[in-house]
Formats: C-alpha cells, structure tokens, sequence
C-alpha cells in the first residue's frame, strides 16, 4: 500500500504534502527525524489528511494533484483556515 498525506504544522501554520509506503515511520521521521530539511524547521507535524493507494503511480499523481493551489485549498478547507 501506498499512502498520500498532508501534515500540518499548527505553531507555524504550514502544510506539508507527500507519500509514503509506511505512514506511521514517515510521520515519526518528520517529527523526529535527524535529516534536516523542510519538515525539521516547523515540527512539530499532525496528520491532517491520508488517502490510501494500491499502487504507487496512483500515489505519486495524487500527490501531484494535491500540490496544486487547488489541492492547497482542499486541504486548507479541511483544517477551515
């Protein structure tokens, strides 16, 4: 399984969109991870949204979809902000 979310970061206000095979561990690296990157400079993170896919392709252009300003505004009417 293939898994597409959006994290949000409440303190700083901000929405990350990615995928993963393993969401569990893919949260924990965000909020705990040793990797500096985008995700370690606004943690901490919350699942604010998921979608499930049997296959990768599926997952990679949902994902694509959702980075899009519309998709931007989807998830933002998800969290009424």
């Amino acid at each position: 399984m293939f898994y597409v979310y959006a994290l949000y970061s409440n303190e700083y206000k901000k929405i990350y969109i990615g995928f993963t095979s393993d969401l569990e561990k893919r949260l924990f690296s965000h909020n705990h991870g040793l990797k500096k990157g985008y995700t370690s400079k606004f943690r901490p993170w919350t699942v604010v949204y998921s979608e499930e896919f049997s296959d990768k392709q599926s997952a990679l252009r949902r994902e694509r979809q959702l980075k899009t300003a519309q998709g931007r505004e989807f998830i933002k009417s998800l969290l009424r902000i």
